[in-house]
C-alpha cells in the first residue's frame, strides 16, 4: 500500500498545497489527500478561467476536506457546509469550527448549516448561496441511495452550468449499493456525464466520481491529462457511449503473460 504522504501530487494553488502537505493528515477525517489535490487542481482551475461561484459541502465532518475547498475561494466567494453535526458526538460541531479557525478561514468566508440535508429544498438551500450559482460540490453525506438520490437532486439546479459534483465513496465495499444512486441520476439527467474517477488511496480513503455537464467536460479533460498525467490509467473508465478519466495512486495494467 501506498503511504498517502509520500505520493508527490499538488493542486497548484500555494494556500490548499501548503495546508494538503502540513497540516490535512492532522485534521480528523477519511477524505483521501490524493482526492483533494485533484480537485483543488480543478477549483484553481476554475477560478484562472472564468468560472465563479459558490463551493458547497453536505457532509463537512470535522472539516478536512471542507478547509482545501475554502481555501480555493475567489475573492467574493463563500463555502457552504452542511451537516447534522451530531456523529460521533456532540462535540463535532465545534471541532469543526476550531478547525476552520485554525487553517485560516474567518467566518466571513464560509457558513457552517446544521441541518440534515435530506430536510432541505432546493429552494432553501439557493437562499442560503443568496441565489449565487454553486462552481462545486462535493457530497458526502449518510452512504445510502435514498440519501445520495436527495442530494443530488438538491444541488443540481443550483449548480454553474460548467460547474463540478464530487461525489465521495464511490465503488467502496463497505457501500456497493450507493453507486446505482448515480448511475439512476444520469439516466434522469442525460446532460450529466462522468468526467473522472479518482482512485482509493486505501479502503478508508476511497474513490471520489467528478460529474459536470456533457459540454463542460472539455473545459476539464486535458487540464487534468496535463496536470496529472504520471497518475492517468490509459484504458479510461467504460461508461458505453463515452469514456471518463481515470487518476490512480499507482496507474499499472494487469501483466499477462
Amino acid at each position: 500500500m501506498i503511504d498517502p504522504v509520500t505520493i508527490d501530487i499538488a493542486s497548484g494553488h500555494p494556500a490548499i498545497d501548503n495546508y494538503l502537505a502540513n497540516s490535512y493528515e492532522r485534521v480528523r477525517g477519511m477524505s483521501s489527500r490524493f482526492a483533494a489535490a485533484i480537485c483543488g487542481h480543478l477549483i484553481r482551475h476554475q477560478s484562472a478561467i472564468g468560472i465563479g461561484g459558490e463551493l458547497v459541502e453536505i457532509g463537512t465532518f470535522e472539516g478536512r476536506f471542507f478547509i482545501a475547498m475554502s481555501l480555493g475561494l475567489a475573492s467574493g466567494e463563500k463555502a457552504l457546509g452542511i451537516d447534522r453535526f451530531d456523529w460521533p458526538n456532540a462535540g463535532i460541531e465545534g471541532r469543526f469550527l476550531a478547525n476552520m479557525s485554525a487553517h485560516g478561514i474567518p467566518p466571513d468566508r464560509y457558513v457552517s448549516w446544521k441541518a440534515d440535508s435530506r430536510e432541505i429544498t432546493t429552494g432553501e438551500l439557493q437562499e442560503k448561496l443568496g441565489r449565487r450559482p454553486v462552481r462545486f460540490v462535493h457530497i458526502d453525506s449518510h452512504h445510502s441511495r435514498d440519501c445520495l438520490t436527495n442530494d443530488l437532486e438538491l444541488v443540481t439546479p443550483a449548480l454553474h452550468r460548467d460547474g463540478i459534483i464530487c461525489l465521495d465513496d464511490m465503488l467502496h465495499p463497505g457501500y456497493p449499493m450507493v453507486v446505482t444512486a448515480v448511475f439512476d441520476y444520469f439516466g434522469r439527467h442525460p446532460d450529466m456525464h462522468l468526467l473522472c474517477v479518482i482512485d482509493r488511496e486505501d479502503i478508508v480513503a476511497a474513490p471520489k466520481f467528478l460529474i459536470c455537464r456533457r459540454e463542460a467536460r472539455a473545459l476539464y479533460e486535458q487540464d487534468l491529462l496535463n496536470a496529472f498525467s504520471r497518475f492517468h490509467f490509459v484504458l479510461n473508465a467504460d461508461m458505453e457511449s463515452y469514456f471518463a478519466l481515470v487518476l490512480t495512486p499507482r496507474p499499472r495494467l494487469a501483466e499477462v503473460e
